[in-house]
């Protein structure tokens, strides 16, 4: 059978899909005369250059078109010799087999001179006009500045850079875009019909998402499906050709991740592997779906002008998982499959670094329950009670807050942990007094994140910077999990609580770092915190803390102890 995009290349405006500002600024200059004597179309390939320099050639010197239309007749003698590419006064010129000087004078300048058989204009189109040589461009220049007045010239190009700013300048430039799914999708069932075909839309709307915007690389597959399906296309067939990455399954394992169901999740990425799924277009995939929700969360108009199209279908489906997901979830969900994208290649388990990302997000994720317990962002830095003007801290070098212009307030005569009421403030808490709450702060944080308090009992109080606490760390990893922002924000709430004051977190990393419990902290599973809180001395004999220890990594990982 002939090639689809042959066969059913536009034969006027009202076919050419998208590109509507361009369609509309020649229709115009049509209708009311004001020909150009030169225009631009760049942009990528496939996006209908070629056609569009074709289609308004053929309506300037359309026989039978009227003054008030701008679409040509194609029943005219003219218009149908162009469609038949044997119109003497439709000059098209491959730029690339063309390149040097010489060619410019012969095939351009010398004929430009020549006026038009039977044609009102003498059009001509230059494709990837971006090759000719440096020579070649100066020799274009002049005619192209100063043409006779029955010749038109459309320059194409998909390298626009590479023309020089002297041609550039002398063109109405128009910059093509490329073509989305839906537009795709209608052009591929008026072929399915014309053609007889009978086709789920999914198919066609897969075909268009894989040809990435590129029309023709549509229809080609397209063409190739028909060549094996007949007159019914199924599935399977469609899947011998386009490359399977099954967008189901990405609306599952999103699912999956939203009720933290790592088991089937993993099971889900084993079978895609098992089945011969290529991981990396499944990512790149997974990512394109994350994003596109991530920037309807923002503004809807945001994910239809900037994300990616899916087709009717698909998009019904992603709609179902926006209300079951908050923007932090996918800002961490893209961030996290982003990095397993650049780790797929070098991994000898290729599914792994899937499996420990979903793993990761289906554990340490904070829940959405937990997130709603606290109060909103610009609240999280309010103490519990709020200080007066007598209890802000002093910027001072001394340290000592205010009271009021009076004198230097004093706290209690013990030294002992007071209220924010009694005038605590940041500038003036002690390390000891936040090593002997430290227990309290990691109880609290297991109540509502098993798997930061983990993360917080390896690392050091390394002392107060102004109204921020320091925290060390020996592996960066830890301290990009806390230096995240709604971590951050839910970790300070927490010292909120338990301080009665407002402190930051400042993070350092030190690989010398000795991980040993702090030293204000005599317990090592934190169940047991509560009795050095209240005071008592844990007085567990030798290689019990190991033991606790490798209880606590079995209650957040799960698995047994071997023999």
């Amino acid at each position: 059978m002939p090639t689809l995009y042959r066969t059913y290349r536009p034969r006027d405006f009202s076919e050419i899909l998208g590109q509507n500002y361009i369609k509309t600024i020649l229709q115009n200059e049509i209708l009311t005369g004001k020909i150009s004597h030169a225009y631009l179309f760049c942009g990528p390939r496939a996006v209908g250059k070629t056609t569009m320099a074709r289609v308004f050639a053929k309506a300037v010197n359309c026989l039978n078109r009227k003054e008030n239309e701008s679409e040509p007749c194609n029943e005219c003698e003219n218009c149908v010799n162009i469609n038949a590419g044997r119109n003497l006064d439709i000059v098209e010129i491959d730029a690339a087999s063309n390149t040097g000087v010489d060619n410019v004078r012969e095939n351009i300048i010398s004929a430009s001179r020549v006026g038009s058989n039977q044609n009102k204009f003498k059009v001509f189109i230059i494709d990837e006009v971006h090759m000719l040589s440096i020579s070649a461009f100066n020799a274009l220049l002049k005619v192209l500045e100063e043409p006779p007045a029955h010749v038109i010239f459309i320059l194409c190009t998909t390298e626009i850079h590479k023309v020089p700013a002297t041609i550039i300048s002398r063109c109405q430039r128009f910059d093509f875009k490329r073509i989305s799914v839906a537009d795709m999708v209608k052009k591929l069932e008026r072929i399915v019909k014309a053609e007889n075909i009978k086709v789920e839309k999914g198919i066609l709307e897969s075909i268009a998402r894989h040809a990435d915007g590129y029309l023709r690389d549509a229809e080609s597959l397209l063409g190739q499906i028909i060549s094996i399906g007949g007159d019914s296309l199924t599935q399977e067939e469609a899947d011998l050709v386009i490359p399977h990455s099954d967008f189901n399954e990405i609306i599952n394992l999103v699912e999956y991740l939203i009720k933290k169901d790592s088991a089937k999740a993993i099971k889900l990425i084993n079978n895609l592997v098992d089945n011969g799924v290529s991981l990396k277009n499944f990512v790149t995939d997974l990512i394109e779906v994350l994003r596109k929700i991530m920037l309807a969360k923002i503004n809807p108009a945001l994910a239809e002008s900037l994300g990616l199209d899916f087709g009717e279908v698909l998009e019904m489906k992603i709609n179902t998982l926006m209300d079951n997901l908050s923007l932090p979830q996918l800002i961490r969900y893209v961030e996290r499959f982003n990095g397993v994208n650049n780790e797929l290649k070098n991994n000898f388990i290729i599914q792994l670094p899937m499996e420990l990302a979903i793993i990761d997000l289906c554990l340490s994720e904070t829940p959405v329950e937990a997130i709603r317990h606290f109060a909103p962002v610009q609240n999280i830095y309010t103490p519990v009670a709020k200080l007066d003007n007598s209890m802000k801290p002093d910027n001072s070098i001394s340290g000592v807050a205010k009271t009021g212009g009076a004198g230097p307030a004093s706290g209690p005569a013990d030294g002992s942990n007071s209220h924010p009421a009694s005038g605590h403030s940041p500038a003036n808490i002690s390390l000891e007094e936040v090593s002997a709450k430290w227990p309290e702060v990691l109880l609290q944080v297991k109540s509502l994140n098993h798997s930061l308090s983990f993360v917080l009992q390896a690392c050091e109080i390394s002392g107060l910077n102004g109204s921020s606490l320091v925290l060390t760390f020996k592996y960066k990893f830890h301290k990009d999990r806390v230096s995240e922002t709604k971590i951050r924000t839910f970790l300070e709430k927490v010292l909120a609580d338990v301080y009665g004051l407002s402190l930051g977190i400042e993070t350092l990393i030190d690989e010398n770092l000795e991980l040993r419990a702090f030293s204000g902290n005599k317990v090592a599973d934190m169940d047991g915190a509560a009795a050095d809180i209240d005071g008592t001395e844990n007085n567990a004999p030798d290689g019990h803390s190991d033991n606790k220890l490798i209880n606590n990594i079995l209650e957040t990982f799960g698995g047994e102890v071997m023999p």
